[in-house]
């Protein structure tokens, strides 16, 4: 993993002018015992991120289950009834996340075709007319007002509303705490900016937007509401926790791209290849159930389409490109043609994601100069497009129509695959038929079968060009936006073209070729596999496309990691968000977590039974957000020695915050009783997060009381012995979603301190080891197993 970028660095220096240095002060380094002689060597790192529009502090989340007194108390004492009942929310829950996101995924195909097909009607009707003046006017104006409506909801309201979202939410899955990214308002904003945005003829798409918008449903649900209006309903109370809101999220994300692709298995397997980091089987009946669930919403507003109550919607269907009727065949002779696909495809996608990651430092840049800069931006690419679509097919010639052909030639209509544009009747313009057409029908006319004939070379050259610079330009821009549609229209350009390249060597449909040039790039972009190949064939209904599209997304995914990362880790890399590889450094096998430990400031520990003031004092000087619980002077089993120091375990900041603001003070120094503790407690308090230190007034002879912390304290914290290697402390710490990871010492003696160290995310990082243990550099393969 390289360092992260210099614009990061830069955003934070900006962002953080102005403020004292006590907040711009490392987390890490931030302990009470701070030595006389500095290390020249620490382990530090940086909790900013960009989110959204600015420079944000980033937490990670506490999925681990906190296994202290009163959550065991709690698991004892609930009924089978009880148990049936949580069971069942969470599955209401997971039925009402893709119930909401299959219905406003209806509403945003109906707003979007309609917006945009009457604009483009009104727009043909000019062009017959032949008053182009009027047409490019009235074309570029409405999509100026669209963009400004979009971008103006993201500046002003929900800055975390710009962009796909995808990211952000793979970063959450992660175990990163992205701040306002499912609140109320960036689902509103991503709803109505989604709409105004593909309207307005933008080189994006709605699916990346889709599945932001179903994670903010099931975000939204699982806490209850909005952040100011939240229910208070008990049993809704047990789903408050990361652990919870994790999972639904998970069920939301898949039922958006669900909603996006109408491909219920694909939504599955999206989530398990690419956004979700823990995964298990209930989890996959929840998430499965959800998608269901969007395909019979989808299916019955379809049906209901039908009939002409929904405008120019309505003509679509479950499946985008149905080749079920048609004949695929190939031979083994056709294995040169689909690898050569695929060889494209990962070239053509690690360079979009080069080209793509110098763009993005450049749109931070001017983004960073204010709101008015990001408008200006926004609108520029706009008026850019709008130049572009409108334009350039008059570059193009007039191709006659085709009687053999099924359908209205040229097409009449808001939809079909024969554009009159400025032709004279028996003709059409087939760059026209690409370009001043809604997005489903773009798809549907490049991906058409049994058209060998209808797009010219010339026409194709320009259309791919076009794709790739406005995809490049438009993505960045302060509006919702996705990858999937840009990459997908490319990806069929180039397929097209080589369809005419090949025709001599190969018999496969050209509209076959344009199938798996998109799915090339997608691959060779994405860098997914497994979930794209279902998404294709429930998008073409062909179990006969399943081998070539296998070999050809294994193909372009395998090129594609020989020079970069996917696009996704490309943008998480470029906003600093400390997302943790599947895959560990082969490097990180040379070094171990004690070494790790020793260049880091001294842990900060805490006594079973602790005085008010040393824990404010902890809290103060210290961003830390667990901490070691020590007993010393235990009396231990039989064959040990007297007076032995035992790890109890680790207890929270939030706890600690909870402790001061119940005030559950002691006089002297004691054990509390445990009708004591769940008097002042429940556990689905210890599940919600509680402030700030400075929220809380703590008296002076308050300060010299005690509070016994073993019924809050975890008493079964993830621990790993110091001579384990960083790598395989990584894949745990991946693995199990850990926020906290102690370190024991190798050797258990009288006087040795039962915890060397703690690690946390941030430790294990491969570019934060890297600038402490820079010997490590020449061990580094760059290749990850």
């Amino acid at each position: 993993m390289e360092e992260p970028t210099r614009l990061v660095e830069e955003a934070t220096t900006n962002d953080m002018d102005g403020q004292n240095n006590e907040e711009e002060r490392d987390p890490e380094s931030n302990s009470l015992c701070q030595p006389l002689l500095k290390r020249n060597r620490t382990l530090s790192s940086s909790p900013f991120a960009l989110v959204g529009a600015k420079v944000s502090h980033i937490e990670s989340l506490d999925y681990e289950i906190n296994e202290n007194d009163l959550f065991k108390h709690d698991w004892r004492r609930r009924s089978r009834v009880q148990v049936l009942q949580y069971v069942f929310l969470k599955w209401t829950l997971a039925f009402l996340v893709g119930f909401l996101t299959g219905v406003t995924a209806t509403l945003i195909n109906l707003a979007i075709e309609n917006i945009a097909g009457y604009k483009l009607r009104a727009v043909v009707n000019y062009i017959d007319d032949r008053r182009y003046l009027m047409g490019f006017a009235y074309f570029a104006g409405a999509n100026f007002v669209l963009t400004l409506i979009a971008a103006l909801l993201c500046v002003c309201f929900a800055p975390t509303a710009a962009g796909p979202g995808i990211p952000e939410i793979k970063a959450y899955l992660n175990g990163v705490d992205t701040p306002n990214m499912f609140g109320a308002t960036t689902l509103f904003v991503k709803i109505i900016g989604s709409i105004a945005a593909v309207s307005a003829s933008l080189d994006l798409g709605k699916e990346g937007p889709l599945v932001h918008i179903g994670a903010c449903y099931a975000s939204l649900l699982g806490q209850g509401g909005p952040d100011n209006y939240r229910l208070k309903w008990r049993w809704l109370r047990y789903f408050n926790n990361d652990r919870d809101r994790r999972d639904l999220i998970t069920s939301g994300s898949s039922s958006g791209v669900c909603a996006a692709f109408r491909s219920p298995v694909g939504g599955v397997l999206f989530a398990l290849e690419e956004v979700a980091t823990w995964w298990r089987s209930a989890l996959l009946w929840r998430t499965f159930f959800s998608t269901a669930v969007v395909v019979v919403i989808l299916r019955a507003f379809i049906e209901y389409c039908k009939s002409g109550n929904c405008g120019l919607f309505g003509r679509g269907g479950l499946i985008m490109f149905d080749v079920s009727g048609v004949s695929v065949t190939y031979h083994a002779v056709d294995i040169i043609p689909i690898a050569v696909i695929g060889i494209i495809g990962g070239l053509l996608g690690s360079l979009y994601n080069y080209v793509l990651h110098k763009v993005l430092r450049l749109y931070n840049l001017i983004n960073e100069k204010g709101k008015l800069h990001k408008l200006l931006l926004a609108l520029s690419v706009s008026l850019f497009t709008s130049i572009c679509m409108y334009g350039l097919p008059f570059l193009a010639k007039c191709k006659p129509c085709d009687p053999s052909l099924q359908g209205s030639c040229p097409a009449t209509g808001g939809t079909g695959n024969f554009k009159q544009f400025n032709c004279p009747n028996g003709y059409y313009n087939d760059l026209a038929t690409l370009l001043l057409t809604t997005n489903d029908d773009a798809v549907r006319n490049i991906f058409s079968v049994n058209t060998p004939s209808e797009f010219h070379v010339s026409s194709l050259i320009i259309y791919f060009a076009l794709y790739c610079i406005l995809g490049l330009v438009t993505f960045g821009i302060a509006v919702p936006s996705g990858l999937f549609l840009p990459i997908i229209l490319m990806g069929s350009a180039y397929g097209r073209l080589l369809a005419i390249a090949m025709g001599p060597y190969t018999k496969i449909d050209p509209g076959l070729y344009a199938v798996l040039g998109a799915a090339s790039l997608m691959a060779g972009s994405m860098r997914m596999t497994v979930s794209l190949c279902v998404i294709f064939l429930e998008l073409t209904n062909n179990l006969l496309l399943l081998p070539i599209t296998m070999l050809v997304l294994l193909i372009s995914k395998s090129v594609g990691d020989c020079f970069n990362l996917s696009i996704y880790e490309i943008i998480l890399e470029l906003k600093g968000l400390p997302f943790l590889d599947a895959n560990p450094e082969p490097w990180m096998r040379n070094i171990t977590v004690g070494e790790l430990a020793d260049v880091k400031p001294p842990v900060v520990t805490l006594r079973g039974i602790e005085k008010v003031g040393r824990i404010v004092e902890v809290l103060k000087n210290t961003t830390h957000n667990g901490f070691p619980v020590v007993d010393e002077g235990v009396v231990p089993p039989v064959r040990l020695p007297v007076g032995a120091t035992e790890l109890h375990g680790l207890v929270l900041r939030t706890h600690l915050l909870l402790v001061l603001k119940k005030k559950l003070f002691l006089h002297e120094r004691r054990r509390t009783e445990e009708w004591e503790v769940r008097e002042k407690f429940s556990w689905i308090e210890l599940a919600e997060r509680w402030g700030k230190i400075e929220d809380v007034a703590v008296t002076k002879d308050e300060m010299e009381m005690y509070v016994d912390l073993h019924p809050l304290t975890n008493t079964t914290p993830y621990t790993v012995v110091e001579s384990m290697s960083v790598a395989k402390a990584m894949v745990l710490f991946r693995q199990v979603g850990l926020r906290h990871m102690l370190i024991v010492p190798k050797y258990q003696a009288a006087g040795v301190s039962p915890v060397v160290g703690i690690l946390t995310r941030q430790d294990l990082r491969a570019h934060n080891i890297l600038s402490v243990f820079p010997h490590l550099v020449k061990s580094k393969s760059g290749k990850k197993h």
